[in-house]
């Protein structure tokens, strides 16, 4: 099985962050990976993307043309890769940035206000958004998360652990 991701957003709304932490999600699962991010020279506020494989077979190409899944947060993304989404796809929208509907009905679409539930609780949006997905997906075990976590987030930042799994917690009991 492969499932290809593309995670959308600004520079520092943690879009890399989530696509690095599908990626060793696939390396601890055992299966073939690549992850390819994507950014403007501004990077903070600029435009950020990052394409995810997790395949069960060898990966022909690093490149994530048409997702299976697409992560928008924010109007731009949605904008520019809705429609390279495959069918049947999912398409899951930070409802509080992103005023539109997903204007395709052969995709799945999941609208979650991460930003605004973020602001909320003192969490973050981008760990909000993973924990919906990962309840709404099969992208990877939910039970996964702390060891991800834990790998992931460098040592001058493990102060960070807790607050990223809460955020995760938090986005996966998310009732709409």
């Amino acid at each position: 099985m492969t499932t290809k991701l593309l995670i959308a957003g600004f520079g520092g709304q943690g879009v890399l962050f989530i696509g690095k932490f599908l990626a060793y999600a696939g390396l601890i699962e055992d299966r073939e990976v690549c992850w390819m991010p994507s950014y403007g020279p501004e990077v903070r506020g600029g435009t950020s993307n990052c394409g995810v494989t997790l395949s069960d077979e060898p990966i022909g190409s690093p490149v994530v043309d048409h997702p299976d899944i697409l992560i928008a947060l924010n109007l731009p993304s949605l904008d520019k890769f809705e429609g390279a989404v495959e069918k049947d796809g999912s398409i899951y929208v930070d409802s509080s940035l992103i005023e539109r509907k997903v204007e395709r009905e052969d995709v799945k679409a999941f609208y979650i206000p991460a930003t605004k539930l973020a602001r909320d609780t003192g969490l973050s949006a981008n760990m909000i958004m993973l924990g919906y997905l990962l309840k709404t997906s099969n992208v990877m075990p939910y039970s996964l998360a702390e060891k991800v976590i834990e790998k992931i987030v460098p040592p001058t930042k493990q102060h960070l652990i807790e607050g990223n799994l809460k955020g995760i917690e938090y986005g996966y009991n998310y009732c709409e």
